[in-house]
């Protein structure tokens, strides 16, 4: 039997849950008042979820556009929220992160949003921003897991497992 054939509350199936859960936390250091969530789609379904749990009462969130996954962010957090492009790369073809001291942020956001790996243009972050006490979210679909992550400089780290973490499809 696969484990999508189980029940998700077996005991076969809350055991590898755990495990999966304890051995994601060791290989990234998580601390342990951050929770782990295991959640089925992808970035582009958490590009809507990021917003509809983020916001809490605020009604505007900071993006650096980066490439075409911040690009796809951006336009979904659009129909939730309104949305400051605090820096692009589009200037330079997205060839390049924007230096954070162009960044213009809104200490009033409720979040700053940012993609840590662009694999269509080629562009990553090999620096973790400072955001101030606005949450850090980044969207790491394409690089979780390939190298250290100070988890706790983040509100909120996603991506999906089918790139980096398990089978794809």
């Amino acid at each position: 039997m696969s484990v999508m054939e189980m029940s998700h509350r077996g005991k076969e199936f809350i055991s590898i849950h755990a495990k999966a859960e304890a051995l994601l936390r060791k290989l990234l250091a998580v601390p342990a008042n951050y929770k782990v969530l295991f959640m089925q789609g992808g970035a582009i379904g958490e590009n809507a979820i990021v917003p509809l749990n983020l916001l809490r009462g605020k009604t505007k969130a900071d993006y650096v556009d980066s490439g075409e996954w911040s690009k796809k962010s951006i336009k979904e957090a659009q129909k939730y929220c309104s949305v400051n492009v605090v820096a692009s790369g589009k200037d330079s073809s997205y060839t390049r992160i924007p230096p954070r001291a162009s960044w213009k942020l809104d200490p009033d956001a409720a979040y700053v949003h940012m993609c840590s790996n662009e694999t269509i243009g080629g562009v990553q972050y090999h620096w973790t921003p400072e955001v101030g006490a606005v949450p850090l979210v980044a969207d790491m679909s394409s690089d979780i897991l390939s190298r250290p992550v100070d988890v706790s400089k983040f509100g909120l780290i996603y991506g999906g497992a089918q790139k980096n973490v398990g089978p794809s499809g």
